[in-house]
């Protein structure tokens, strides 16, 4: 089993900027979005101005559009999700810690009552943020995944033909379908299925079988 120091430096190898809110947003202000999030309020710009004691023209120079804000706030949930997960199969090497990893993850996810509220409240602004390829979010657990990915093929623990990123990527569409499927395709979530799929695919290309 690793040692404390060892778990610590996995969690900063696929979490390189650590957990800590985001350091381009004012703290005041993002304190707030957070608070307004998890009570499972809609973000009003113009509410949390006053909330923050700015301007809305202030508010937006210093935080980017509404989209832009929520997508750092899911992040930042999304940073500590992801860093309670490597720390918890530290025990686990090569396809068991990835797929442990994941699926702790998707477990994680759909036990989340604020993102699912959000979810629920506004599919589309969600869904870019949660998968689209340029929101921090989207870019952000796929590279997390390559980092962990990389990870364990630098221990050995596993080796594949296909670069980690386009691993990280497959994995995290294969994982949306099944997390997302009642608001992409009409179908209920099945994260048991998600799973299994993901663990046949990494044991499948695994070459260090």
């Amino acid at each position: 089993m690793s040692g404390l120091g060892d778990v610590r430096s996995d969690v900063h190898t696929v979490l390189p900027d650590g957990v800590a809110p985001p350091a381009s947003v004012p703290p005041e202000i993002f304190a707030a979005a957070v608070n307004a999030y998890l009570a499972g309020d809609r973000l009003d710009m113009g509410s949390l101005a006053r909330c923050v004691g700015v301007g809305r023209a202030t508010l937006y120079r210093r935080v980017g559009n509404r989209e832009q804000l929520l997508d750092h706030v899911i992040w930042w949930r999304g940073r500590r999700m992801v860093a309670c997960q490597v720390l918890a199969t530290a025990q686990f090497r090569g396809v068991a810690r990835i797929a442990a990893v994941v699926a702790g993850a998707l477990r994680a996810i759909e036990r989340d009552r604020p993102l699912r509220t959000f979810i629920d409240a506004e599919p589309d602004v969600a869904l870019r943020i949660l998968t689209g390829s340029r929101s921090v979010t989207g870019h952000g657990m796929v590279t997390a995944l390559a980092g962990l990915i990389d990870l364990e093929r630098g221990r050995g623990a596993f080796d594949a033909d296909l670069d980690a990123a386009t691993l990280a990527f497959a994995i995290i569409r294969i994982s949306e379908r099944f997390l997302y499927a009642d608001v992409i395709g009409d179908r209920a979530p099945d994260v048991g299925k998600a799973n299994a799929v993901i663990h046949a695919l990494l044991a499948g290309l695994n070459r260090r079988a």
